[in-house]
């Protein structure tokens, strides 16, 4: 089984290079576009998110600027139900550090000197040599801002990666042979049902939370446990009684739930 992430500077093809690794290994593409479709199937509705459409960009750049909290528990909801499949092209949004501890994923960062990245854009998009420069800036001075808020980490920083490419020299081609080779090698292909199994459980853990948030149902010092046969284990303080009941209903719904076992304490208005 080969799961991929891969993580890029802007201006150095990495959606390019990660759909030729998914194609070439026969594998589903998880991009921007495909990562929304998931996030909105899954239940995320935000005014103005179906007025969107599906090709447009910054679509999560707009989510995680509105609410988030939403959308980074959702978003580790999706990367972790994706990598229980153990097959896939992650591209981007954090999966590098959610992914870091899965034994089944194999990390990519894609860069080049900045002076190549601005003549890529000029010459793959048109760009002047100013706005093609401001563009770079902007994307760089975003990810890092991203990553040092909800991870707390630098997201170029090598030891994140298993392999770190430059492609001013290799070129498109051969940067995705050798992720390819990678994947293919008997090393990266064992993935253990154990570890799967655990991100089947904290896929579902993170999508309860998430459903919890989207509902308005704040529940101090909440903590889900999620078991191999989908029962579910939730403690914590809610504010009222019907609060309570109505987590209760909410975690109920949610397909993969199979049973709730929940301890909430109604917390005291003396507090």
């Amino acid at each position: 089984m080969s799961l991929i992430t891969i993580s890029y500077n802007m201006g150095t093809d990495g959606p390019r290079i990660a759909r030729r690794v998914a194609e070439d290994l026969n594998i589903e593409l998880y991009d921007d576009q495909k990562l929304q479709k998931i996030c909105v199937e899954q239940g995320i509705q935000i005014e103005q998110v179906k007025e969107l459409h599906k090709k447009e960009p910054g679509f999560f750049d707009r989510l995680f600027s509105r609410k988030p909290e939403i959308y980074l528990t959702f978003m580790n909801s999706v990367v972790f139900s994706i990598a229980q499949t153990g097959r896939g092209v992650i591209v981007g949004h954090g999966s590098q550090i959610l992914l870091q501890d899965f034994g089944c994923a194999m990390h990519v960062f894609i860069q080049k000197k900045e002076e190549a990245r601005i003549q890529n854009l000029m010459e793959h998009q048109g760009m002047s040599r100013e706005a093609a420069i401001k563009t770079i800036k902007k994307s760089d001075s975003t990810q890092k801002g991203f990553f040092r808020f909800a991870y707390q980490q630098e997201w170029d920083n090598p030891s994140l990666y298993d392999i770190v490419l430059n492609t001013e020299k290799m070129g498109n081609k051969l940067a995705s042979k050798i992720i390819v080779a990678a994947a293919q090698s008997e090393e990266m292909k064992e993935c253990s049902l154990k570890a799967i199994d655990s991100m089947k459980r904290l896929s579902l853990a993170k999508k309860i939370e998430a459903e919890l948030m989207k509902n308005d149902l704040f529940v101090y010092n909440l903590n889900i446990e999620v078991f191999e046969n989908g029962d579910v284990n939730i403690t914590g303080t809610a504010l009222t009684s019907e609060r309570r009941e109505r987590v209760l209903q909410v975690v109920k719904a949610i397909q993969g739930v199979s049973d709730v076992n929940m301890s909430l304490f109604i917390r005291s208005t003396s507090w």
